[in-house]
């Protein structure tokens, strides 16, 4: 495939053809939730958003390809990151955020199928990836300006500061299966600034 050429699904239409692509993710979504990724199947999810079973076989042409659309469309679609002034503030804006998207009814179950699913399929794993660089770089700059603030040392790197945010979190959902929280989500945001402010996440070339 050229450079310019676009992945199944990838295309961002309007009008009807953009109708059809929220209620084909939605399905797909709502599919996954309930099924997981091993029971997706394109014809259930044109069914259940009533669309016809060849447009989604031509526009996405593969579960892998309708994954990688549903990742990219629900980045694009989450919230813009909290600028409150105060690094802490702003992390525990968005662990909160991390944690009410974790234990969300549909959002959770979702989350965890298509984890699972890209730990045996590289082209979901692919867009998982992509999802969260995303969403990485959306929160990145709330580091970057403490750092012009003085609140951390130069040479942070902001995006291992916003990863150490939600990784406590997402242990909690996906391995030790401890309560899943408010206050699991504030200790995980100011455990990370007080680190962040000891310059545990300088870059290397700061350190040597």
């Amino acid at each position: 495939m050229s450079s310019t050429e676009a992945e199944p699904g990838s295309v961002r239409p309007g009008g009807r053809t953009a109708r059809v692509r929220t209620a084909v993710l939605r399905a797909a979504g709502d599919a996954l939730a309930e099924r997981g990724f091993a029971h997706l199947d394109l014809a259930d999810v044109a069914r259940r958003a009533d669309v016809g079973k060849t447009t989604v076989y031509r526009r996405w042409g593969t579960v892998t390809g309708l994954v990688a659309d549903l990742l990219q469309d629900m980045a694009e679609q989450s919230l813009p990151r909290t600028e409150t002034g105060a690094l802490v503030d702003d992390l525990v804006a968005h662990a909160r955020l991390v944690q009410r998207t974790l234990t969300d009814p549909r959002q959770g179950p979702l989350f965890k199928a298509v984890i699972a699913a890209a730990t045996c399929d590289a082209k979901t794993a692919e867009a998982l990836h992509r999802f969260y660089a995303t969403r990485i770089a959306e929160w990145a700059p709330c580091v970057q300006q403490a750092v012009a603030r003085g609140e951390v040392p130069e040479g942070t790197d902001a995006h291992e500061v916003i990863r150490a945010v939600s990784a406590p979190l997402y242990y909690r959902l996906l391995a030790s299966g401890d309560r899943l929280d408010e206050a699991a989500a504030d200790r995980a945001a100011h455990a990370a600034a007080a680190a962040a402010r000891a310059g545990a996440y300088l870059r290397v070339e700061r350190i040597r």
